[in-house]
């Protein structure tokens, strides 16, 4: 966090989770993954209403970061980060993009048929 006044160092963060999502929990409409990519669109976002938290997510923001970097560097829980991106998202502060799907793997009459293939050199 920008700001150290709300840490110690034996205790962690002075102020918890509950209390910087206000007891909301991440979005089902919106889904982010630890690996999506979140960054801040430029412009004037109105501040009204924006927490510390949400400004730091901005400032970082300014190239493409990680849900879980996020997490890292704001300090928070990855739950927090993610419903702190959603209200940025929401206000069109932010774009996130998820990662490329992972290939889907051959089938296994595929992977049968290569097998026998090769058995037969």
């Amino acid at each position: 966090m920008a700001d150290d006044q709300w840490y110690d160092e034996a205790a962690g963060p002075l102020i918890r989770p509950y209390a910087i999502t206000r007891g909301r929990i991440p979005s089902v409409d919106i889904k982010l993954d630890v690996a999506t990519q979140v960054m801040a669109l430029r412009g004037n976002h109105d501040p009204i209403g924006l927490t510390p938290e949400h400004l730091t997510i901005l400032e970082l923001c300014e190239r493409p970061l990680a849900v879980a970097e996020l997490a890292v560097y704001v300090n928070v829980p990855l739950a927090v980060v993610k419903v702190l991106c959603s209200d940025l998202i929401e206000r069109g502060a932010v774009i996130v993009r998820s990662p490329s799907q992972p290939a889907k793997a051959p089938d296994r009459e595929l992977l049968q048929a290569v097998l026998d293939g090769l058995n037969r050199l």
